[in-house]
């Protein structure tokens, strides 16, 4: 983990909640420019392991790691798309405005126009191929125009982690595609290792270099083809899982069984339930 080209380091972090073990013994890491997908079920604790890289969290115990130095002196290296904002409909910002706040909206009174500022959020923008609606009201926007927008206002630092939280959730299935797609375009542009969560890796499985699967605060983390099996996520869950090949869809269910070897592994041609 302690690779020149390593931007994230996670090693051996456990994490309590009012005296209930939520993450045990998480280890991962993330390169540079890599896509990793944070998978796991509604209360897995997906938003607590983002939380924690973030230094939101405490944890009991491990060690996290930001471009080489402890994650309590790195935010300015990452950027962070959270779960769930609300933008009101009579907000009166427009998106380059929301943007724009990525820049200095940490600074106290009322931020200065500058011509630095103005061509980032241009440059942001173009980015997130925003520039359609720049200058409408951010409440006005689509789901996925909104996210765009989020994601840029995450990128106008460069960082050099990108951590998104079910940024797919509640987004049409074309939606869903552009902002995949987006996602891999910046993390190639920028150079941004990324690492998203979801429930549902389907949409991520052409682009993803690595998946961390939560479960029962565990974690098994690996290529798709390593982590997504029968073996696997027997043991990660601690009762039997099947991994199941239908109608070019491969599915993650409980119970049963299965021959593992008769299911190909090539994942990144398929399409994957979750069903625990």
């Amino acid at each position: 983990m302690n690779h020149p080209e390593t931007i994230l380091s996670v090693e051996k972090i456990s994490v309590s909640l009012q005296g209930r073990p939520i993450l045990d013994n998480i280890n991962f890491d993330l390169a540079k420019a890599e896509f990793c997908g944070l998978i796991g079920a509604n209360g897995s604790g997906k938003t607590t392991l983002l939380r924690t890289i973030l230094g939101f969290q405490p944890h009991t115990h491990g060690t996290i790691n930001i471009d080489h130095r402890p994650n309590t002196n790195t935010l300015k290296s990452v950027g962070y798309v959270p779960q769930k904002i609300q933008l009101e409909k009579d907000l009166p910002l427009r998106a380059r405005d929301l943007i724009g706040l990525g820049w200095d909206g940490h600074r106290l009174g009322l931020p200065w126009p500058s011509r630095k500022k103005s061509i980032l959020v241009d440059e942001m923008l173009h980015a997130v191929n925003a520039e359609a609606f720049a200058d409408q009201r951010v409440g006005d926007l689509s789901g996925g125009q909104q996210q765009r927008i989020l994601i840029a206002h995450a990128l106008i630092h460069r960082p050099k982690l990108l951590l998104l939280d079910e940024p797919l959730a509640n987004l049409d299935i074309r939606a869903v595609a552009e902002t995949v797609a987006l996602l891999n375009r910046v993390r190639i542009d920028f150079g941004v290792a990324i690492l998203i969560s979801a429930h549902d890796m389907n949409p991520l499985l052409g682009v993803v270099d690595k998946i961390i699967y939560l479960a029962n605060g565990r974690a098994a983390y690996g290529r798709t083809n390593e982590v997504v099996r029968t073996t696997v996520l027997s043991e990660l869950y601690g009762y039997h899982i099947d991994v199941i090949r239908v109608h070019g869809r491969v599915l993650v269910i409980a119970g049963g069984h299965t021959d593992e070897n008769a299911i190909p592994h090539d994942h990144h041609q398929d399409h994957v339930e979750a069903i625990p």
